[in-house]
Order: C-alpha cells, then sequence, then structure tokens
C-alpha cells in the first residue's frame, strides 16, 4: 500500500506545483503536519539504499527551518522518497561531489529544490545536476504527456534533453549504485577528483571549447574554470534557445 500511495502522492505533486493547467493553480496547500508521515517515513527507504550504495554518498546535514520551508514549498509527503530527501536532508553528494541531488539547501549546496526551479522553465522540475552542466528534471509535459513524471537529462555535450526512462526513485538508484564511471566516461579527465572536491555545490565547470562543439569533445585538453552553476544553466539554455525554440529531447545515451 505504501508504493500505491507514494506514486498518487508525487502524480499530485507534479500537478500542484508546476503551473501546467488551470487545475492545479487551485488545489489547497497542505499545512506541514499533513506533509510529514512519521508512520511511513520515506527516509528509511532512501537511508536503505544509501547505506547498500555502491557509490560515494554523503548526506548533507539539514536546517530544521530551511527543512520546514522547502517541505511546505514543494508540497510533496514525506512518505515518498522525494519529499524525505527534501525534509531530511541539506542534499545528497554523489560519486565525490559529481552529481548533486536536492534538498532543502545546506553551507555544501546552498539551494533548495523548489527555490532553484523558481523561474525556471515551466513544464518540468529540476532535482539534480552534475559539476559539467548537465541537469537532471522530471518531465511535467515538457516533454510530452506519455513520460510525465519520468526522469530527463540536459546533456551538455550536445544540448539536448536526453530521455533516462527512469521515475525519480529509478534514478536515485542509478545515482547511489549505478556505473557512473560508463555513464560519463566521455566526459571526465584524469584528476577530476581533485578538481571536482574543492567546489561547492553551487558550482560547476566550464570547458572551453564548449563541450559541444567538435573542438571541445576531449574534455582532457579542454580549459576548466569554476563558475556558478546557476550561469552554467543560463549559459546551456540560451544557447540551446538559439538553436531551437522549444526544448529538443532524444533518446538516452547508454545507461548502466
Amino acid at each position: 500500500m505504501k508504493r500505491v500511495i507514494g506514486i498518487f502522492s508525487f502524480a499530485a505533486f507534479i500537478y500542484a506545483n508546476l503551473p501546467i493547467s488551470a487545475h492545479a493553480q487551485q488545489m489547497p496547500k497542505r499545512s506541514l503536519k499533513e506533509l510529514i508521515n512519521k508512520q511511513e517515513s520515506g527516509w528509511e527507504l532512501v537511508a536503505d539504499w544509501i547505506k547498500q550504495a555502491k557509490n560515494n554518498v554523503q548526506v548533507l546535514p539539514r536546517n530544521q527551518v530551511r527543512a520546514d520551508s522547502a517541505l511546505l514549498a514543494a508540497q510533496v509527503t514525506t512518505r515518498s522518497p522525494m519529499g524525505a530527501i527534501i525534509y531530511e536532508t541539506g542534499g545528497i553528494l554523489v560519486d565525490n561531489g559529481w552529481l548533486r541531488i536536492l534538498g532543502s539547501g545546506s553551507s555544501g549546496l546552498d539551494r533548495d529544490l523548489m527555490g532553484w526551479n523558481k523561474n525556471k522553465q515551466q513544464g518540468f522540475l529540476l532535482v539534480a545536476d552534475d559539476v559539467l552542466g548537465g541537469f537532471y528534471a522530471i518531465n511535467a509535459g515538457a516533454f510530452g504527456s506519455e513520460s510525465v513524471g519520468k526522469i530527463f537529462y540536459f546533456a551538455p555535450d550536445n544540448l539536448h534533453w536526453e530521455a533516462t526512462n527512469k521515475s525519480y526513485s529509478e534514478f536515485l538508484l542509478f545515482c547511489f549504485s549505478g556505473d557512473l564511471a560508463g555513464y560519463y566516461k566521455n566526459l571526465r579527465w584524469k584528476d577530476w577528483k581533485q578538481e571536482v572536491s574543492v567546489l561547492n555545490g553551487n558550482q560547476g565547470v566550464m570547458c572551453l571549447p564548449f563541450l559541444f562543439t567538435k573542438e571541445g569533445k576531449n574534455i582532457s585538453k579542454n580549459q576548466r574554470k569554476a563558475i556558478p552553476i546557476e550561469e552554467l544553466w543560463s549559459f546551456s539554455q540560451d544557447i540551446q534557445r538559439q538553436l531551437d525554440s522549444t526544448p529538443q529531447f532524444r533518446e538516452s545515451r547508454q545507461a548502466p
């Protein structure tokens, strides 16, 4: 029963928080008490996935005031993995900080999930990103109705949204225990761990030549510079809009 309720909670979250319909605008907001489920917390499930993780996972500490505020803004219950991560963590760093999963914000990842999505494009919800400016988003209509609720990846090396065919929970499992080295095999350089270790969760790496150009495909030879992740997002989206007026997406690169 827990899994069924989790699915319905997530569906309500999608329609309640992304302005894709008049019905969504009219849904009443739930109180903090209604959103916190102490009997069937999704954090128990997520914590178990982290305990069994094959990749390096760092759970950032939460600030109670920020956690309360972030959960109220998201309007998703702690019964779900997303609600649990928002309420129980300041965010999660994976693979030595290469991947950042958004929670309620902390000193090491000073962005909360709904705050990061403010003033971003409608039709999807950004939930995680990587240091190169690759962004993971839950589809809420921008990429078609058949894949609503699935994760899409904005690839910095081609400026396309790629279908992963994964739900949010499946995406978490991939982050924690999937073959990230294989997935990012063409996007890592020899000493990437050392360079990434000095970044905070609000920074990313800009590569010159750009990764989406022919000259920038060999990342080991590129110049690399740490810049705010917001700048990476804005830059990549501006370039993508110049190429095409609507979000482009295609099937995923082979995910292990």
